[in-house]
């Protein structure tokens, strides 16, 4: 699967990492939740996902539509085994959408938690802190990525 350059998937740990840059709109946050279905779709098996907002300076998003994307995603995961979604969040615009993301996935097989520390974000996820630091090596097929250290 051709993934964007701001997402890559480590298939031998079943993460997800996406790291927006610049603006955060409804039309980027509809190519990141295609993404994650796709993949959803095609392996069947769980993964975790962790998001760094810390290159993100933009945000274009209302109430509305963040809560009618997190019950899109609450309902067409529903049943499935559960997922962390670990985001990475520094700007204050950031972190309070991150938060009603926590609360509307609450009690879903979904769990969201916010992070401003890259360090407790890799703890929460089991990952190595590395990982999350690194950069994207840009653009094409990377669902074969090996973590190397």
């Amino acid at each position: 699967m051709k993934l964007p350059p701001q997402i890559e998937f480590h298939q031998d740990i079943r993460l997800l990492i996406y790291r927006p840059k610049g603006l955060i709109n409804e039309a980027e946050i509809n190519r990141v939740i295609g993404v994650i279905e796709g993949i959803e779709a095609a392996s069947q098996e769980p993964f975790n996902r962790f998001s760094d907002t810390s290159e993100a300076h933009e945000v274009e998003l209302n109430f509305q539509y963040v809560i009618q994307a997190s019950l899109h995603r609450r309902l067409t995961y529903k049943g499935r085994a559960a997922v962390k979604s670990a985001i990475l969040a520094t700007d204050s615009t950031l972190i309070h959408y991150a938060r009603l993301l926590v609360l509307l996935t609450e009690g879903s097989s979904i769990k969201v938690r916010v992070f401003q520390d890259r360090k407790e974000a890799a703890q929460w996820l089991g990952v190595p802190l590395e990982l999350l630091v690194a950069k994207p090596v840009g653009g094409g097929d990377q669902t074969n990525h090996k973590n190397q250290r």
